[in-house]
């Protein structure tokens, strides 16, 4: 892929820089506490993460609105542990955690040094489905908000990944055009053929090897260095 046409780099952000599993179990363990809620965090996880996912797919797909996802995903969980947990108490946690989850901002390794490379020959940026309010929290508090750019949310936009829209208006707010652009992300359908279905080339990031996929992939960041 190392070619004089790619100029501008887009990122997702959680699962691809930002470790967001790890941050998640650490939020979590604190809210629990604080709420006095008694619960092995293994356990919870084990349950809630296909959960989370399940709804995250829908709310790409505009099936479910932010506040079904927030609380749906906590409900599913308690009802599958069978465990009694209030409607106001889920709300409670709920925004807990949102406010939470910005205070632990663990990165995969090698973030801050490929992005500190890939900056002195690329323009980077981050496309990001995740909610505005939080995402900014997590550039900031992580302390790689300055290696980008632009950041273009989904909110922002009104439409999320793998919605061409989406594409189009970073693009825009970039100056860049999809022939001298690639995306870099986890998820193959909101991230890899999104990108390609609007013209851009895409790299996935598949941290745990679990993705039987034939593009370009790499499994750790400092790989991106190789092809870039």
């Amino acid at each position: 892929m190392k070619t004089n046409k790619v100029a501008h780099i887009f990122f997702d952000l959680d699962h691809t820089l930002w470790d967001f599993e790890r941050n998640s179990a650490l939020a979590f363990t604190e809210i629990f506490k604080k709420n006095d809620l008694q619960i092995d965090i293994t356990t919870f996880l084990k349950t809630y993460i296909p959960i989370n996912n399940f709804y995250w797919g829908k709310y790409r797909n505009n099936l479910v609105t932010k506040a079904d996802l927030r609380y749906g995903r906590l409900n599913d969980t308690f009802t599958e542990l069978a465990m009694q947990v209030s409607q106001e108490q889920i709300h409670n946690l709920s925004e807990d955690y949102i406010a939470h989850l910005p205070n632990n901002n663990y990165l995969f390794d090698d973030a801050q040094h490929t992005l500190e490379k890939l900056q002195q020959k690329y323009t980077l940026h981050v496309i990001t489905n995740g909610f505005s309010e939080v995402q900014n929290l997590k550039l900031n508090n992580s302390k790689i908000d300055h290696y980008f750019r632009t950041i273009t949310t989904s909110e922002e936009v009104g439409v999320k990944k793998p919605h061409p829209e989406i594409f189009e208006y970073a693009l825009q707010k970039a100056n860049a055009h999809p022939e001298q652009s690639v995306m870099i992300g986890d998820n193959i359908e909101a991230d890899i053929l999104g990108a390609e279905k609007f013209g851009m080339s895409s790299i996935l990031f598949d941290g745990e090897n679990v993705n039987d996929y034939s593009g370009k992939k790499v499994n750790q960041l400092k790989q991106l260095l190789e092809i870039l």
